[in-house]
């Protein structure tokens, strides 16, 4: 199979690759990514001598790029995304159009392509804020900010492309994932890389906030399971079933590390927060999926991981693209 994954140098996409080359040692993996800040060449160092991986640099909005790459192409597995929602809250611009702009230049791609195979990785958050039990692949869609939104709307233009079109598409919603080469503005390495540094870990709001926790590879095996086994027109949603408050989840942080519950700092909550999400993943299972990784065993496997990779998170917290947003977005809250 020749296979285009695309934002496959930031943390889920480079995740996806390296599994994928070793579950799949005859694909032939092609990368494409537009290098913006949460891309990082260094996430694909172990597999960039693989000659089955090809990496090419440019951004799914362009057309060009987007109608060379894809003709030669049996499937397309769609990761380029912006997906921090507190930037979409500051910043909301590049996530219309990466997110809803980029997924209309792949899903036009395949289209006059004819591609075989095309999995639109989004998100659990498309559902907005679940008070009680799990949301369904069937229950209506109620995005609460620009990133969920944005999502939104490039899960819809994948749907009337299967419909309209018959591109043979599927949609993947994940909760929220947590692994190696994760971003350290995302929650998790956020907290771990400045508890190990001694610096606070800003709460939002009373941190009752509810998310359930993915493995990331846990992730990366439901794509391919639906890249294989998933039905064309269908959503699929991935969970691990592993739900905890935010202040569990600080808590569980400082305990591997040994910190003191001190450098926890509450701060000003953010707008629109979706108090929880909870996905059925029934229809995955049934495709013989179930997540391998317990959040007892992953969170302190993850936080191993940022303490034994430090010169890699280093590299990213004294950029100044991060002092920047971390600047411009806790200087009201605090």
């Amino acid at each position: 199979m020749k296979l285009l994954v695309t934002g496959g140098a930031g943390f889920i996409g480079s995740n996806f690759v390296r599994y994928m080359l070793r579950a799949h040692p005859d694909y032939h993996v092609h990368v494409l990514d537009a290098m913006t800040y949460a891309g990082n060449l260094e996430n694909l160092a172990d597999a960039a001598s693989n000659p089955n991986m090809y990496f090419f640099i440019g951004d799914i909005r362009d057309e060009a790029l987007v109608n060379n790459l894809t003709p030669n192409m049996d499937a397309i597995v769609n990761f380029a995304a912006e997906t921090f929602v507190d930037r979409s809250i500051h910043e909301p611009g590049d996530f219309i159009t990466t997110d809803v702009v980029g997924t209309f230049r792949l899903l036009e791609a395949a289209r006059r392509s004819r591609i075989e195979r095309f999995v639109h990785v989004s998100t659990d958050e498309v559902y907005g804020s679940v008070e009680q039990g799990s949301s369904k692949e069937t229950d209506p869609i109620e995005p609460n900010s620009p990133y969920s939104a944005s999502k939104a709307g490039g899960d819809l233009l994948a749907r009337s492309y299967y419909v309209t079109y018959g591109v043979p598409v599927m949609i993947t919603r994940a909760s929220n994932n947590y692994g190696p080469y994760q971003h350290p503005e995302k929650l998790i390495p956020f907290f771990v890389t400045n508890a190990i540094d001694g610096e606070s870990l800003p709460v939002y709001g009373d941190g009752k906030q509810v998310r359930d926790w993915l493995y990331v590879e846990d992730h990366c095996r439901a794509i391919d399971t639906v890249l294989h086994k998933g039905e064309a027109g269908n959503v699929y949603n991935v969970g691990a079933g592993y739900e905890r408050t935010n202040m569990e989840v600080t808590h569980g942080i400082l305990k591997a590390l040994g910190k003191d519950d001190r450098l926890i700092r509450y701060v000003a909550d953010r707008p629109g927060h979706d108090r929880r999400y909870s996905v059925d993943c029934t229809k995955l299972k049934a495709l013989g999926w179930a997540p391998e990784v317990s959040f007892e065993d992953g969170l302190p496997r993850t936080v191993e991981w940022y303490v034994q990779n430090e010169d890699w998170w280093r590299r990213i917290k004294e950029g100044q693209s991060y002092k920047d947003f971390q600047q411009a977005w806790y200087k009201d809250r605090v």
